[in-house]
């Protein structure tokens, strides 16, 4: 598929490195194209409700059904993260991408690796900035497209601006 003569591609990756002496981890992030994959292992649980003479009426204040979610959610943002960071080729400890119940362990896992909190604020950022499309972003774009719109004007041959007026002496704008 192409936009405006432009092949879509997939988004390029972000990397992080991070210090380790003499080497460095090297973080690379690429953003998710869709969740079908972790909707499709993990369903968004449903609140508990009760029948009523109005028809089925969810009570999503239930405690039992905000822990469920709360869990939900968390695994939701591992699963963001374990797939984003894929290039990096991490060797998870106890992360299983297939068993959703060991998703959330990728923060001890990096924690007992050495990382420090600061360091993982760092990949949080890099996983965020992967997966987001934000203002800074799309003016450097604009900035990059209209820098390309000029040098191409640059190199035209042509007048790059209207004549004020043409060789009869009428200005070129008028209309009769």
């Amino acid at each position: 598929m192409k936009i405006g003569g432009v092949t879509v591609t997939a988004p390029v990756e972000e990397i992080l490195v991070l210090p380790r002496g003499n080497q460095s981890l090297v973080f690379r992030a690429k953003a998710l194209p869709d969740m079908e994959e972790f909707d499709a292992l993990s369903p968004v649980p449903q609140p508990p409700g009760k029948r009523t003479k109005d028809g089925w009426v969810p009570e999503p204040n239930d405690p039992a059904y905000r822990t469920i979610f709360d869990q939900y959610v968390k695994r939701r943002t591992a699963y963001m993260v374990i797939r984003t960071l894929e290039p990096s080729q991490i060797e998870w400890e106890t992360v299983d991408i297939n068993n959703p119940k060991t998703w959330i362990n990728w923060e001890s896992d990096l924690r007992k690796a050495g990382m420090t909190d600061v360091e993982l604020n760092h990949v949080v950022k890099l996983v965020t900035e992967a997966n987001l499309l934000n203002e800074a972003r799309l003016v450097q774009a604009r900035e990059l497209f209209l820098l390309g719109q000029a040098l191409v004007a640059a190199e035209s041959s042509g007048h790059q601006t209207e004549p004020a007026t043409t060789q009869s002496g009428e200005p070129a704008t008028a209309s009769a």
